[in-house]
Order: C-alpha cells, then structure tokens, then sequence
C-alpha cells in the first residue's frame, strides 16, 4: 500500500524525541537529522515548525522532517516559503543544516520522498520551498514545479583517514608541497610537534566553550558566537551530544599555551567539523588553524574513523587540508506567480545571480 504523508503540529519535544529516535534507529541518516542536531535545535530556539510525517498502512514512522513556514523577504517583497528542517528565520537558522532531508527507514527513502512529495504539492499555502545543504541527487529535486534555482552549490573537502593510516600515518605527504611547508613552518614556532588533543569532560563543557567564544570575539562582522542563541545551541549540542559520544569538544595546546579549539561531530565512523576558534599566530607565518586540524586528522586516524569532514564552504585552507571532497546543493523549487515571474524577468534584466 502506498505511504501516506501529513503535516502535523510539532509535538512537546519528549513525545517527538521518543517518535524522532526510533526511527533515527532504523535509518541511515546524517548527523544533521539526528535527534541530538534537531533536539538541541528545538530546545535552543523558539521555533515552531509543523511535522511532515510519512506513515505506512499500520501507522508506523517511515519518515519524518521539520519544515517551517515564512513570509521571507524577496526582490519584490514577501513570499509564502516552507523551508525543510529550518524554520524560514535567519537568527533561528544561524546553526546551518547539511546533508539535509527526510529521516527516512532504511531502504525506504525514495518512496518516502515521493510521499512527502505529493503532500508538498497539495499545500496551497506556499509559492517556495527551500532545501538547504541537500545531495545533488536528493529525490526530493524530483518535485514538480515551475521553476527550481540551485542559488548556491558548496564543496565538502575532507581527509580520508584510511589514507592517512595506508602512509603510516604522514598525513602531511598527502597534502601540497605549499601546505605542507606551511604546516611544517607551524610546528617548529610550536616548539617542534603538533599540539596535544585533549577531549573535554563534563566539567571542561562550559569554560571551554566560554574560551571558543573568547577566541571568535571581533573576529568577524556578522559573527554567529555573538548571538546568545547560537552560543546556547552549541552548548545544548555539547552537553548532549558529549554524553552520548556524538559530539567532541577538542582542546589544543601546546608549552606556550592553548592553540585552539574544535567541535566535531562523531557519527557512523566520520568526524565533522562544525566549529573552531583558533589563538592568535605566534609568529607572522604560524597557521594555528592548520595545526589543530592536522592534530584532528591524526586524533581521529588514531581512534579508527574513516574520514575526516571539514563540512560545506569555500575557503582555501579546507581545500588545502583535503584529500577528497563532495558537494552540497541549495535549491528554491517556486510555484508559478504573477510576482516571481516579475521577479525572475526582473533579475535576468538585471543579470542578478539566484542568490539575490
């Protein structure tokens, strides 16, 4: 029998905790659709999504997702958009979902997303739909639809740590010769090796992250360790995640002192890393952003993961760091309206990117 998909309102968090982790059980999903990323998500932010929930004949979960609903701004104005496993606000979606999708049963996704699909396509109440930090092949591209913008595609650089072990564990022989100069001009300002990896415990949770934030203090213009928000949700996620194994907090030091700090998340065999703060350099050419991860890749070879993630963007020292790499797609997927179609002769004429 065919799977029948609704939108439901969002249960109290124990009751879709209980719903969210059984079916996480039977599934083959990312750290991103787990419930230890969408609880902390939930528990952080005063948010409110529905629940598109996809059930078999008996009742049973075989697919779930959070998708919010806003009026979000766009060249000529305000649109009705649903967003997958965001909530269509920018504060609330400051922690950033990739490999987003349905958390679907094993097996069981593609009839899942064709599910969902057609429960998408009998909603009135939406022109766009966003799907932030989804596969290339994701079958939820498959909606039928007037027009779809890929309005970003991101690199995922990443170390392949059974390579690391096949070299005995030289990591550095795998990267560039320019990077390797520059890690190795690194170690010897640090006083000859990498830094010392120290995993934090329940007591090292609140003052390490209160250092993180320290370290990231001015150092951008639209910084996200400045949002209290933010700064709670990562520390939600430490808590629990640390309890459970899922989520690392690694403190890097050296004889002159701290280096840096990471926060990984552990799942399936990989390490993903999602936050950092770094020191200041040392010297004029000290890399301590460098050192950390190489200390990474050589914490998480040594512990018997496959693969080391640096997680989606485009900045060189991911690329530099990598010895592979995959990619990640945002898309908008837009119902047909007199405004967007103004919108999009509007933004050919003016030779606007999708992103604008």
């Amino acid at each position: 029998m065919a799977l029948v998909a609704q939108f439901l309102p969002l249960p109290n968090r124990t009751a879709l905790g209980a719903r969210w982790k059984a079916l996480e059980a039977q599934a083959d999903a990312a750290f991103f659709l787990s419930w230890t990323w969408v609880g902390a998500w939930l528990a952080s932010y005063d948010v409110r999504p529905e629940l598109l929930a996809v059930t078999d004949e008996a009742g049973a979960d075989v697919a779930l997702a959070l998708v919010g609903h806003a009026m979000m701004p766009r060249l000529l104005g305000r649109t009705a958009t649903l967003s997958l496993n965001q909530s269509g606000d920018g504060q609330a979606d400051r922690p950033y979902v990739e490999y987003n999708g349905l958390l679907a049963a094993r097996g069981r996704e593609a009839e899942a997303a064709t599910a969902a699909i057609a429960a998408l396509g009998c909603r009135r109440d939406w022109r766009a739909l966003r799907l932030s930090g989804i596969a290339p092949d994701s079958p939820l591209l498959d909606m039928p639809c007037w027009t779809k913008r890929r309005v970003d595609a991101s690199p995922v650089y990443q170390v392949d740590l059974d390579g690391v072990r096949g070299v005995a564990g030289d990591y550095l022989s795998l990267l560039s010769a320019n990077t390797r100069s520059q890690v190795r001009r690194a170690i010897k300002d640090h006083g000859g090796g990498l830094p010392h990896v120290a995993r934090a415990g329940a007591n090292e949770v609140t003052p390490w992250l209160a250092e993180m934030a320290a370290l990231n203090s001015g150092r951008h213009a639209d910084n996200a360790w400045d949002d209290p928000a933010f700064r709670g949700f990562v520390t939600t996620i430490v808590e629990q995640g640390r309890a459970s194994g899922t989520v690392d907090l690694l403190r890097f030091t050296d004889a002159g002192g701290v280096v840096g700090l990471l926060v990984n998340f552990v799942h399936r065999g990989q390490a993903l890393n999602y936050q950092s703060a770094f020191a200041d350099p040392r010297t004029g050419k000290d890399k301590p952003g460098l050192l950390c991860h190489a200390a990474a890749v050589d914490h998480y070879a040594a512990r018997g993961l496959a693969l080391y993630s640096l997680l989606a963007g485009k900045d060189r020292y991911k690329q530099s760091l990598s010895t592979c790499q995959e990619s990640l797609d945002w898309w908008v997927i837009e119902r047909f309206s007199p405004r967007l179609a103004a919108e999009a002769a509007l933004r050919y004429i003016l030779k606007r990117p999708a992103s604008a």
